[in-house]
């Protein structure tokens, strides 16, 4: 069914049609959501191995690129030649629910771009032809952050924090000997936190479409953001000042750019009053 045909329908819609729309969106979305897991659990090697494990091998493409840094720059501390910590399965499950964990996580981010798909062709309909237009290109958007942030996650924060965490001893005689589910909590939560901040820009849009803020407002309220974007880098990410201003520097500019987007905004805005009330002084 094309998509103006469907819009049509959807107009008119009773209350108890429009759940059993959202019905059919979340059950496509969660279909989705299996199907990839499923793909995921079955390729193990590669998803469990290379992707989730990945961090924790000296081989991994950050610690070479920062190797690689490291020789140019004649710097021989940013090559990481081990991680010293080993990773222990304590419970009797703890392997199985990992796998699965994991699998749902990778099959989730992957998923991601179809499922808000779905969810705007739900919203979509209810909106009037300007705010359509005004929300042009959401789906792109929403999805090229969303996996820009996993993977600045994946391939900058995680294993910088890793790093860190396995070197990190209050005595040589102790010895980091980490839980699988706790390595994979940890994983999991650097990679969604920042895929979940880096959609900043996207909610200052709409909040300034509906007029909640505008540019000024962040600009004035700019001193109390950053304070705020350092307390939130701290708690989402190990307790280490590097691993805190990775995050929270790209926030940062994230949030300027922002302030940018509203200042755009307000500019149509008042280009587009000018034009109307030009056009009614000339009726």
């Amino acid at each position: 069914m094309a998509l103006d045909q469907y819009q049509e329908e959807e107009e008119g819609m009773s209350f108890l049609d429009h759940l059993e729309a959202l019905r059919f969106h979340i059950l496509r979305s969660v279909s989705a959501i299996l199907i990839f897991t499923i793909i995921a659990f079955l390729a193990k090697d590669i998803v469990f191995g290379v992707i989730i494990l990945g961090p924790s091998k000296v081989d991994f493409l950050t610690y070479r690129l920062l190797c690689d840094l490291g020789n140019y720059f004649g710097i021989s501390a940013l090559c990481i030649d081990e991680l010293p910590f080993t990773l222990q399965s304590r419970q009797m499950t703890g392997q199985f629910t990992m796998h699965m964990t994991s699998s749902l996580v990778v099959g989730f981010v992957v998923a991601f771009p179809y499922v808000f798909w779905e969810i705007w062709r739900f919203i979509s309909p209810g909106l009037y032809d300007k705010e359509k237009n005004a929300a042009r290109g959401a789906v792109f958007f929403v999805s090229f952050l969303f996996l820009s942030g996993a993977a600045f996650g994946y391939y900058v924060l995680s294993p910088l924090s890793i790093n860190f965490l396995a070197n990190y001893q209050l005595d040589p005689t102790i010895l980091n000997e980490f839980d699988i589910t706790s390595y994979v909590t940890t994983l999991t939560m650097l990679v969604l936190a920042s895929a979940i901040m880096f959609q900043l820009p996207v909610v200052v849009y709409f909040l300034s479409m509906s007029g909640l803020v505008t540019s000024k407002m962040l600009k004035e309220y700019r001193r109390h953001s950053i304070v705020v974007i350092l307390v939130v880098s701290a708690i989402i990410t190990p307790p280490d000042v590097i691993s805190q201003l990775l995050i929270a520097m790209p926030i940062l500019v994230l949030y300027e750019i922002g302030i940018m987007i509203a200042k755009r905004l307000e500019k149509k805005k008042a280009i587009k009053l000018a034009q109307e009330r030009a056009s009614e002084n000339q009726n």
